[in-house]
Order: C-alpha cells, then sequence, then structure tokens
C-alpha cells in the first residue's frame, strides 16, 4: 500500500483556497480511481483504490494544517506504511502558481503542515508534490486561505489535473521517474516552454 496525503484545512470556509491545494487534488485522484472520500479513520477522510495493481490510500487529515503531522503518524501506524511511500501533497508560494515539483526529503521550507510532518514523524525521508500558488506582494495569511479569484481558476484547475498525473505516476514508477516528466516548467497554455540555447561568456 501508498498513500498519497493531501494538506488543507477542513471545513467550507477553505474548501477552494489556495492551502487546500492538496484536498482538491485528491479529489482528482479519487475520480480517476473511481472512488470516493466516505470513510473517516484516524483523524482523516479517506478513499481506497487500485492503480495498475497498486493499492492506494488517499487521505484528507481532519485537523488544521498546523497539526497535519498527527494523523498522518496515526494513518501510517495503523497501516503499517514506510514513510518512504507516503506522498505529500501541498501548496508552495515559493513555485509560481501552477508549477509542480516533486522532491524526496528536504526542509519544511516555512509550510506550516510539512513543519508539523517532520515534528510528528522525525524524518523528512518522504515523498513531496509541491503546487505553486506564488508570492504575494503583501498579506500571505490572505493569500493562502481566501478562495481561488475565478481568473485563476484555470490555471489551477489544469495544475490539480496534472498534479493528479503525477501522483499516480509516483505511485506506479516511483519518484524518479515522476520528477523527471512533471518537474519540468510548464506555461499557462499548458505548453512546456522552448529551451533557450546556451551561452558561455
Amino acid at each position: 500500500m501508498k498513500i498519497i496525503f493531501g494538506l488543507g484545512n477542513p471545513g467550507g470556509r477553505y474548501e477552494l483556497s489556495r492551502h487546500n491545494c492538496g484536498f482538491m487534488t485528491l479529489d482528482r485522484i479519487a475520480a480517476a480511481l473511481g472512488c470516493s472520500f466516505g470513510k473517516k479513520e484516524q483523524d482523516n477522510l479517506t478513499a481506497s483504490g487500485l492503480y495498475r495493481g497498486q493499492k492506494l490510500l488517499l487521505a484528507k487529515p481532519q485537523s488544521f494544517m498546523n497539526l497535519s503531522g498527527f494523523p498522518l503518524t496515526r494513518l501510517c501506524a495503523f497501516y503499517k506504511v514506510d514513510y518512504s511511500d507516503i506522498l505529500v501533497i501541498h501548496d508552495d508560494m515559493d513555485l509560481p502558481a501552477g508549477q509542480l515539483r516533486l522532491r524526496r526529503g528536504g526542509q519544511s521550507g516555512g509550510h506550516n503542515g510539512i513543519k508539523s510532518i517532520i515534528e510528528q514523524t522525525g524524518t523528512t525521508a518522504f515523498n513531496r508534490l509541491k503546487i505553486g500558488i506564488g508570492r504575494p506582494l503583501f498579506d500571505t495569511i490572505d493569500h493562502v486561505l481566501q478562495p481561488i479569484a475565478a481568473e485563476d481558476a484555470p490555471l489551477f484547475a489544469a495544475a490539480f489535473d496534472r498534479a493528479a498525473q503525477a501522483a499516480l505516476c509516483w505511485a506506479d514508477q516511483g519518484i524518479a521517474a515522476a520528477m523527471n516528466e512533471y518537474n519540468k516548467a510548464v506555461t499557462q497554455e499548458g505548453e512546456q516552454p522552448a529551451q533557450k540555447e546556451q551561452h558561455s561568456d
């Protein structure tokens, strides 16, 4: 079994906020697998399905973001899943809006959900799928907690679709293959930009 753990805040108030990128991506993965979030276990809403013979557990923690580590550690202990078989999906202000970045390990980068997971698991050796939300000029709290603006919705919808594909690639082929395929820059039109010719000075 592998766990795909999407970060977000529970409740309708935060449902469409940038901080809930993980939840919105999980909804797309669940749709692809033909399953739904109907079960509550270890303080998570969960759904499960098979992808190319691999059992996947999708989990939305029902604690608030800064306590995300508690439901994840309980879930891993219950199912006896190693942290290397976990993919955590979360928003990232240091990436341009809509950009994806997969990686294994690393520090929290100031993200409270990742910080909690590192504190509670005692390790950084879990996989991450970051979804860029861009960094605002002023109020970061409003930026992450307010609903995504209508004009930005198509960009994020495409990012969540691509993130769902990246997560399934990770589950089937591993982190290296997923990084190679999905860490490429994508324009707002969804195309990979042409590589610029490199010149030495």
